[in-house]
């Protein structure tokens, strides 16, 4: 294991179907004004927006409502809880939903105060948050993003045709979380297998790096194999408690920066999936399946040794007989045969892309570096998308 790090984790999680009875004694903690943050009429449905306001109103807190957070969150959605934000001097954003909207209320958290313009400052130019930041606490309803555990935030510009992925610093990881997975019973099935997807390419654009023995990396095996067999399981019964919790916990750890220490990673099929996200506004998790295999089969020759370790510690393929690359070639044929079984698009084209997008997405694209293919081009970028299609 290589390398010097500092590991550091400041959010509190309360997980399991009685988690919510702790959001009362968070609230003690924090100020009279709570901006709660959701989306449209899904926790409405399932009756936990009630409980979410009974619980606040039993607190004495003052609830500024911020409805209608979308599944990829704008910037126009961003200023709008951030005018909120400011001009009711809330105390907390409490998110209540999926990915999107905890993303979003740590955008909003670190935007209210900015006195630049926050899209700019803080996801273009990536400056450090050097205002007020607003705590964020967290209901989750849905396993995908490990957003309820990290300091992430995607925002989306339309008129740019830019979607950027910001990953802030502890000050604005959500202080709590609560993670019942009964809640995520009532999700659509889609939604379902693209949060599983988005898991498990979250574990391989950490695993697929680096060269030498590391802890993170056999965390990162057993995480996939167990999102594997859940995911099967809540694909053929997706009420089944077991399978789904299993699902969330190994979301939330899949993407808390833990099995990244020690070594380096490859973003790079997240940077495509947000470019294309950008231009389609497709299911986040669904555009991370649509450019993922071409990708993998794009850097195997750099980083054969990785790939034949992830077709035989993770899909159990023997390679007697066979050479490396045969290996490696079966390993992301049983990722295939597995996306295929759960539901996963594999194409662009099913999300809505035509080939005259292709080359914006290319060019919208961040090349990042730390993956085998460490010099990536726009050109090749446009390569993958082409074979995505």
């Amino acid at each position: 294991m290589q390398g010097t790090f500092t590991y550091s984790n400041p959010t509190r999680l309360h997980f399991g179907p009685d988690s919510l009875n702790a959001l009362s004694s968070e609230l003690q903690q924090y100020g009279p004004t709570v901006l709660l943050s959701y989306g449209k009429q899904s926790i409405k449905r399932s009756g936990l927006y009630d409980k979410i306001i009974t619980i606040l109103q039993a607190a004495g807190k003052t609830i500024v409502e911020d409805p209608g957070v979308m599944p990829n969150p704008t910037v126009e959605k961003l200023a709008e809880g951030a005018r909120l934000a400011r001009e009711n001097k809330v105390d907390l954003i409490l998110a209540v939903g999926g990915g999107s909207v905890c993303d979003y209320a740590k955008g909003v958290s670190v935007a209210a105060y900015c006195t630049d313009d926050p899209w700019e400052k803080y996801y273009v130019r990536m400056e450090p948050v050097d205002n007020a930041i607003i705590p964020v606490g967290c209901v989750l309803t849905m396993a995908g993003t490990g957003s309820e555990m990290n300091g992430g935030s995607v925002i989306t510009n339309h008129a740019a045709k830019r979607k950027i992925g910001r990953v802030f610093g502890d000050a604005v990881y959500p202080r709590f979380s609560i993670l019942n997975p009964e809640l995520t019973l009532t999700l659509p099935r889609y939604q379902m297998v693209a949060g599983c997807f988005d898991i498990m390419s979250h574990i391989l654009e950490q695993y697929l790096s680096g060269t030498d023995d590391n802890t993170s990396d056999y965390l990162a095996e057993g995480l996939m194999r167990s999102l594997i067999h859940s995911s099967r399981i809540a694909a053929r019964n997706p009420q089944d408690y077991e399978a789904r919790s299993n699902i969330m916990w190994t979301a939330t750890w899949a993407l808390n920066t833990l099995i990244a220490k020690g070594k380096s990673t490859d973003w790079m099929v997240h940077m495509m999936g947000q470019s294309v996200g950008a231009f389609t506004d497709a299911t986040h998790g669904m555009t991370l399946a649509a450019v993922t295999l071409p990708y993998f089969r794009h850097i195997l020759p750099y980083g054969l040794p990785k790939f034949k370790r992830f077709a035989t510690h993770v899909w159990g393929i023997s390679p007697e007989g066979k050479t490396d690359e045969q290996t490696a070639l079966e390993g992301l044929d049983a990722l295939k045969a597995w996306m295929q079984e759960i539901g996963l698009v594999l194409s662009l084209r099913e999300l809505g892309a035509t080939p005259e997008m292709l080359d914006g997405i290319a060019e919208g694209t961040f090349l990042l570096r730390g993956g085998y293919k460490n010099n990536l081009t726009t050109a090749e970028v446009r390569q993958i998308l082409e074979a995505s299609m």
